[in-house]
């Protein structure tokens, strides 16, 4: 059977472009996750599934921001409602990706911006969103699904999503690429004790000479004499013992 050249250059083409083919596929999950939704203000809780859809990229390059796809939609027969008194202003949806194993690099943020919100009535899920973050060392490690808040920015959500059983989030790998570098590089016990217990050199400081008056001998206490100084002790010797002689010879006789 002939094959088209048409279809055959489509099949070909389509390879060609598949990310597959390069080592750079993406893994997709999908999983139901139940979360416990608080709104702030009254402190109301919601118990609320969401079908959670995660593009995991394969590899990611050490301080080159990835992204990870996020996808959500409410499971049959859960929603969450918006609070009674509405929510003022511009509200977004905030959800987050937990990352574990790679130093450094715990989760990824992303936000997407909700649709009219009436008082009451279900919030509606924005189907996507990019969630992104910087990896700064290299290693692997694992993605799951995280918190999704609402409120105008991050640091002040009105309603929060906290997912209710951690322990059974499904894992997908990732793995961060540092240029042939080690995840993670430490000098050896053997190198590390032989630097510390090196000794100290510590410099001789040099002898201070002793300072001579002018015109005189060194006098330092407790010193040896100088060459000088021992000529001197034995002339005055010499002149001693030639006072004594004298002496002795001038001493006039006792009369009988």
């Amino acid at each position: 059977m002939r094959v088209p050249l048409a279809v055959l250059a489509a099949v070909i083409l389509s390879c060609a472009a598949s990310p597959a083919a390069h080592g750079t596929a993406s893994a997709k999950v999908q999983e139901v996750v139940e979360y416990e939704c608080t709104t702030k203000a009254t402190q109301e809780k919601q118990s609320v599934s969401i079908d959670v859809g995660l593009t995991v990229p394969a590899q990611a390059t050490v301080k080159t921001q990835m992204t990870i796809g996020w996808t959500g939609a409410y499971a049959a027969g859960s929603q969450l409602l918006a609070p009674e008194t509405g929510l003022e202003g511009e509200v977004n949806m905030y959800v987050y990706a937990g990352i574990s194993g790679i130093d450094g690099l715990t989760s990824a943020t992303g936000v997407a911006p909700l649709d009219a919100v009436v008082p009451g009535e279900p919030i509606v899920l924005p189907s996507t969103a990019e969630v992104r973050t910087t990896p700064g060392k290299p290693g692997s490690g694992t993605v799951h699904a995280a918190a999704i808040n609402f409120g105008p920015r991050p640091q002040g959500p009105v309603i929060e999503c906290e997912v209710k059983d951690k322990d059974s989030l499904k894992e997908y790998p990732l793995t961060v690429a540092g240029a042939g570098q080690s995840p993670s590089e430490s000098p050896s016990p053997d190198a590390t004790d032989t630097e510390t217990s090196e000794p100290t050199e510590t410099e001789t400081p040099a002898e201070t000479p002793e300072e001579t008056p002018t015109g005189g001998v060194a006098t330092g206490a407790g010193g040896e004499a100088g060459p000088d100084g021992r000529m001197v002790v034995a002339a005055g010797l010499v002149i001693t013992v030639a006072a004594l002689a004298g002496l002795r010879r001038r001493r006039p006789k006792r009369a009988l």
